[in-house]
């Protein structure tokens, strides 16, 4: 009997990929292909890793600073804004995910074998930018904190947190980097405990979760356009798809374009990381916005601009130890944020010149990757040594973040919709919408931050 013939398709990196008829997620023959609830049980906490670290780095001190002031100035009436955008922030981060894990590649790294280069390098500019002042606030925000707990001089916590960053991230080998980072997500629980210290009036909270209330005037649409533009970040998008990227490297496994035959579990994995990790990073923002609504807006303090300063404002209101709780969190997320940050410009960086990027690598095998990593941390820590008022200095982070996210999030979707480059595997149906969805939603939001 004459075999049946297979087909050979060329993959972007130019090795050839068996196409058979079969999807990639065919059975092997003789065994039934698994359920999902089956694949659902095999998903053990040890397998969760980029998409959870990078939603809980979304709550760095800057976005607790977001939500803090929002919580502050409007109470109740912006918790379904954590609820909407979580579907949105999913989809995004999946399809960076996806890209990294199909490829073989970071989104820069596509970015450059497949576009334009002067649109990386406008992309990589602006992402260098944003994420640079984003480092300071975040520095400074743990720096204040920690002059809150136990006094004494800010500035040196700056360097003093700026330097730990760097060594960790430089020094210590992926793989117990990459647990130190899922462990320190634990941190964010203090925000859960900070509720439940509070004395939330649930009945409203939740009504105001599940049913939005819209007001159209100036102060309202600004805390929609910063609520949205924190949980959608770019940053984000560089670091998932490089950590996707990583984990190939750690396994020794192929890209997914080259072995599409075994991406049903893997791009299971991918989504169930993801949905776990964003919804994490949204219930905490939720959280945060529950408690200093419950604690600030119900005492009259409607305007916090920064972390600290919510922590300290939730002292003589909630007492110390829902301050204690609070001003940790704050600590403890910029630890993971911080590297997050720093990591994601990195890869950008590194990717746009063809330099050797990863974590995974010594730091003789990548000194430009780690120098980046360094020049990022420290640059950001110089900020607060200036008189660039922070609070300024993060709403221009905003602006740039904005300016940047939307037309990156349609460069993703073009990529994740091109067989050239993900072979048999591009977006289904469901996320082409929801992706495009999320697209629209914040060039609105960027539009609406500009114009504001």
């Amino acid at each position: 009997m004459i075999a049946p013939q297979k087909r050979i398709a060329i993959v972007p990196n130019g090795e050839a990929m068996t196409d058979l008829k079969d999807s990639a997620t065919a059975p092997v023959e003789g065994r039934t292909a698994p359920s999902a609830w089956q694949r659902l049980k095999t998903l053990t906490v040890s397998r969760l890793g980029p998409g959870l670290v990078t939603g809980a780095a979304d709550d760095d001190p800057s976005g607790i600073a977001t939500y803090s002031q929002v919580g502050a100035q409007f109470g109740y009436a912006f918790a379904w804004t954590l609820l909407f955008s979580f579907p949105l922030m999913a989809v995004i981060q999946a399809v960076s995910a996806r890209i990294g894990c199909v490829t073989g590649r970071g989104i820069a790294r596509n970015l450059r074998r497949h576009y334009s280069p002067w649109l990386l390098r406008v992309v990589i500019l602006l992402l260098l930018v944003a994420n640079v002042i984003n480092l300071g606030a975040d520095l400074g925000a743990m720096a204040a904190a920690l002059g809150l707990l136990i006094g004494g001089p800010e500035l040196l916590y700056v360097m003093l947190f700026a330097l730990v960053c760097v060594l960790l991230e430089t020094f210590m080998s992926y793989a117990r980097y990459a647990r130190v980072l899922k462990w320190a997500t634990l941190s964010l629980f203090a925000y859960v405990a900070v509720v439940f210290a509070a004395h939330v009036d649930w009945p409203l909270a939740l009504a105001n979760t599940f049913v939005p209330r819209i007001a159209f005037d100036g102060d309202h649409a600004m805390a929609l356009v910063a609520v949205l533009g924190t949980t959608i970040s770019p940053y984000l998008f560089f670091w998932q798809a490089g950590q996707e990227v990583e984990e190939l490297r750690r396994r020794q496994v192929k890209a997914l374009c080259i072995t599409p035959r075994s991406a049903g579990p893997e791009l299971f994995r991918i989504r169930m990381d993801t949905l776990v990790g964003m919804g994490f990073s949204n219930l905490v923002a939720l959280f945060i916005l529950l408690a200093t609504a419950a604690t600030l807006n119900a005492n009259g303090v409607t305007d916090i601009q920064t972390s600290a300063q919510a922590a300290e404002a939730l002292r003589p209101i909630a007492g110390p130890f829902t301050f204690v709780l609070f001003a940790t969190g704050i600590i403890a997320t910029g630890m993971l944020a911080v590297p997050v940050l720093a990591g994601s410009a990195a890869y950008g960086v590194s990717e746009l010149f063809d330099w050797p990027e990863g974590l995974g690598r010594r730091p003789r095998e990548a000194k430009a990757f780690y120098a980046i990593i360094a020049a990022a941390t420290l640059g950001g820590a110089a900020l607060n040594f200036t008189s660039l008022d922070p609070v300024k200095a993060l709403y221009w982070s905003a602006v740039v973040n904005g300016v940047l996210a939307a037309p990156l999030m349609a460069v993703m979707m073009v990529i994740a919709m091109n067989p050239r480059v993900m072979g048999r595997l591009t977006l289904p149906r469901p996320m082409l919408v929801i992706g495009w969805l999320a697209t629209a939603v914040m060039a609105a939001a960027s539009i609406g931050l500009l114009v504001l």
